[in-house]
């Protein structure tokens, strides 16, 4: 892990925790009804089945990108992006309310996706554009 990118290392940590936490989420609640039907992770953060599925997805994505250079980097800006985005609209729209209908956020959510969003872009941006050339011997 010594010479991976921070991107990569985002991607690699993010990702794996994503997909844990999306997975926990379920024993947690795994209802895929209407916006209310939510239950909190240790009382703090409202989740359901859809919920789930999202961090499942973005972390398998993270996963999948970790191991390239230039796709770790995308990962890192475009989860940034849309974390933040998700953020503020949790913000915008209030504690107790849901994304898109049927995403449940309350204000724990929104800085934890504030927070997710804010690495993400600063691994993105201590990710140089190329990739340094490797100083390990030619064989």
């Amino acid at each position: 892990m010594e010479n991976r990118a921070p991107a990569q290392l985002y991607a690699l940590v993010f990702g794996a925790v994503l997909v844990v936490a999306g997975i926990v989420g379920f024993f947690y609640s795994a209802s895929f009804g209407s916006p209310g039907d939510v239950d909190a992770i240790l009382g703090i953060l409202d989740i359901n089945g859809w919920h789930n599925l999202v961090h499942i997805a973005t972390g398998a994505l993270g996963l999948a990108a970790a191991g390239s250079y230039a796709s770790s980097r995308t990962y890192a800006i475009l989860l940034g992006v849309v974390y933040i985005v998700v953020a503020v609209w949790g913000f915008v729209i209030g504690s107790g309310e849901s994304i898109l209908g049927i995403i449940p956020i309350n204000t724990a959510d929104n800085v934890l996706h504030l927070a997710i969003g804010l690495v993400g872009l600063g691994a993105y941006l201590a990710t140089p554009a190329v990739e340094r050339p490797s100083t390990a011997p030619q064989h």
